[in-house]
């Protein structure tokens, strides 16, 4: 008997490897919402080098440092405008929870070659 795998750390139901871990490996993720969530699973799983290839350029840090010690424990989507194939940019608000706090905050996303990237955000009360 084979275990089932578990649900992706973004909160969907599919296995990570069917969901996020797609575009971990490489895939493009399909809507600004999609790549939100495979990027908090990056951070859940602690993939800087996908977190900083999936930044806009523009915006893009040098470097990302990720404290091993925090634990994610969960991620809502709150809201989505534009971001889909038929857009260029689009935002996503959400609320991303880790042991001891959570960051409200709502994202820019814009297309580069095609390919969705996070911009920048707005932190929320």
């Amino acid at each position: 008997m084979t275990t089932p795998s578990p649900s992706c750390p973004c909160g969907l139901p599919e296995p990570y490897e069917a969901c996020c871990g797609r575009c971990h490996r490489g895939a493009a993720a399909p809507t600004a919402e999609a790549l939100m969530r495979s990027r908090y699973a990056a951070f859940v799983r602690r993939d800087a080098a996908y977190l900083l290839r999936t930044w806009h350029p523009r915006t893009r840090p040098g470097r990302l440092d990720l404290d091993p010690g925090t634990r994610w424990t969960g991620l809502e989507i709150l809201g989505a405008s534009g971001g889909s194939a038929f857009h260029s940019a689009g935002t996503v608000t959400f609320r991303a929870s880790w042991r001891g706090g959570s960051l409200h905050e709502r994202s820019r996303f814009e297309r580069v070659d095609g390919a969705w990237a996070y911009v920048d955000g707005d932190f929320l009360e």
